[in-house]
């Protein structure tokens, strides 16, 4: 489930689809029936599987860092920092795009804190933390 999950760019709804394939795997790995009322607290403590949404902002939040701090004019940097030039909106409210949720963690100045990498290493579990609350709200959808 993590091949390519750091270039990703996560919502709610996506969020509770990884977790239901999550459980829904560690159900197959204990061979577990719905029918058989367990809790997934207790699944949990048997299989001892690091929730999916963690993994994925943890990565995420790693390659931002070293995207950061690549020197000269590599195409991920430079992809990370691409504005499109396609014209006109569409209608309605802009997608999500991949920095989004960085910048709205680390603020606009993200590259040069990422300079630091023992701050941006710690600075990392607030991020995932932050995800990890809005991660366990069901979508509205």
């Amino acid at each position: 489930m993590t091949c390519g999950c750091q270039t990703w760019t996560l919502n709610k709804q996506l969020c509770h689809k990884l977790q239901t394939a999550r459980r829904a795997v560690e159900r197959k790995m204990l061979n577990i029936k719905f029918k058989d009322k367990i809790s997934t607290i207790e699944i949990r403590k048997k299989t001892q599987v690091i929730d999916v949404v963690h993994t994925f902002k943890n990565k995420k939040w790693k390659r931002a860092g070293h995207i950061a701090r690549e020197k000269g004019n590599r195409w991920t940097k430079r992809c990370t920092e691409l504005t499109p030039r396609s014209g006109g909106r569409d209608r309605g409210r802009p997608e999500a795009r991949w920095l989004d949720d960085i910048r709205r963690s680390a603020n606009p100045q993200w590259q040069r804190k990422a300079q630091d990498r023992r701050k941006w290493k710690t600075s990392a579990e607030g991020y995932i933390l932050q995800w990890m609350d809005k991660a366990s709200k069901k979508p509205s959808n």
